[in-house]
């Protein structure tokens, strides 16, 4: 088996691909030691149609390819897709339409997150080989082994999605992924502006001056680990972000007193370009501190106890639909449920709110009631007698 590595032989598969209702997608990359993924390999297939592609062959344009990717006639088929969704992204290419056979097989009843090659088992009977699943896909030439590896992805996927739909559909819910899928394809989804960084992570703190470092810094290490190609982490840890915007730092010596800094930091080349940011984002911590989301109102003292008849009633809808709990609800959905009726979550929108969310808010009105029937639990309706009326 060779792989792709000339544009006129690429633009000649994707040739044989149009008017194909659709594309079984993956690709291969590394991420280890940098901070944007590099990309090695693409997989691309189609019903009697696939090849492997070499984005690191010399001179190769993947134009073609991205134009597919771009072309909404066609529908792309992933597998666990935000990562490679990011890189096409990355490419200016995203790809719509999309299905994930991830989010599908959640859908489906196939467990939450279910690897790729356990839904081929379940689904196609077949077991796959993934001894070349942790190679080094950089290295040049790659091995027979590695390509058979990588072209299996996409010969199963395109096996896969027929199937998955067919099953979706017959159980009303391809509308479910359908709305998952808008959500995989926002190209907000994937920002990487460096003053946006900071969404990321959790102030711990509400006061003007601390956001306001916390998200000066949080640029900084975003703009910085771009630049350089280099992971967030080893730029800086995310724990020293808190304190550095707890502790305001302005000058060198300050820097290198922090715990949460490396060694020496204040030093290196990375010192000077942090403090700066810190005294930029001092120099008018009003104007450029975060504004965060207003909390929601108080939890009653009975929250607590509230989450926890809502996990036992989210298991049991999920298990009664055959679906996976964490595609309707997180504890963090439960939790924002049980604060407030009209919480602003997921769970209490579209078809979650009809799977899980309504009755969610009928157990807190007590319309609801949950039931252990031997090891089961049934949910079933509060009868209510009916009040007495008053002597006249």
């Amino acid at each position: 088996m060779k792989p792709i590595t000339t544009t006129a032989a690429l633009a000649a598969f994707c040739n044989e691909l149009q008017g194909q209702p659709f594309v079984a997608v993956d690709t291969e990359f590394m991420r280890e030691t940098t901070y944007w993924p590099k990309l090695c390999l693409i997989q691309v297939g189609a019903p009697n149609v696939e090849a492997v592609i070499d984005p690191l062959a010399e001179g190769i344009d993947l134009t073609p390819l991205l134009d597919l990717m771009r072309d909404e006639r066609v529908l792309k088929v992933f597998h666990a897709a935000r990562q490679d969704v990011e890189i096409f992204n990355n490419l200016g290419a995203m790809p719509r339409p999309l299905f994930d056979t991830q989010v599908a097989g959640m859908a489906a009843g196939f467990g939450e997150q279910i690897a790729y090659d356990a839904l081929v088992r379940q689904m196609l009977k077949i077991e796959l080989d993934k001894s070349s699943r942790f190679t080094d896909w950089a290295r040049r030439p790659l091995s027979e082994a590695q390509l058979t590896y990588a072209l299996a992805d996409v010969t199963h996927l395109a096996s896969l999605y027929p199937m998955l739909r067919q099953r979706l559909a017959d159980a009303g819910r391809l509308a479910w992924v359908e709305e998952e899928m808008q959500a995989l394809c926002d190209p907000a989804f994937y920002d990487v502006d460096p003053e946006k960084a900071w969404r990321r992570l959790r102030p711990r703190k509400t006061a003007q001056k601390y956001l306001a470092v916390f998200k000066a810094v949080a640029a900084w290490r975003e703009r910085t680990a771009q630049q350089r190609d280099q992971p967030r982490g080893r730029i800086l840890k995310d724990e020293a972000i808190d304190e550095l915007a707890t502790q305001a730092p302005t000058t060198l010596d300050g820097l290198n007193t922090l715990r949460g800094v490396p060694k020496g930091f204040g030093g290196s080349k990375f010192g000077p370009d942090l403090l700066a940011a810190i005294k930029a984002a001092l120099a008018d911590p009003e104007g450029y501190a975060p504004v965060l989301e207003k909390a929601g109102p108080a939890p009653p003292p009975s929250a607590g106890a509230v989450v926890e008849l809502l996990k036992v009633l989210l298991k049991a809808r999920a298990e009664e639909a055959g679906v996976a709990s964490k595609l309707i609800a997180t504890v963090s959905d439960l939790e924002k449920i049980a604060a407030d009726d009209n919480a602003s979550t997921p769970a209490l929108t579209g078809w979650r709110r009809d799977a899980f969310g309504a009755d969610a808010l009928k157990i807190k009105r007590g319309e609801l009631a949950l039931v252990l029937d031997g090891a089961r639990v049934r949910v079933v309706e509060v009868r209510r007698a009916p009040k007495a009326e008053s002597e006249t």
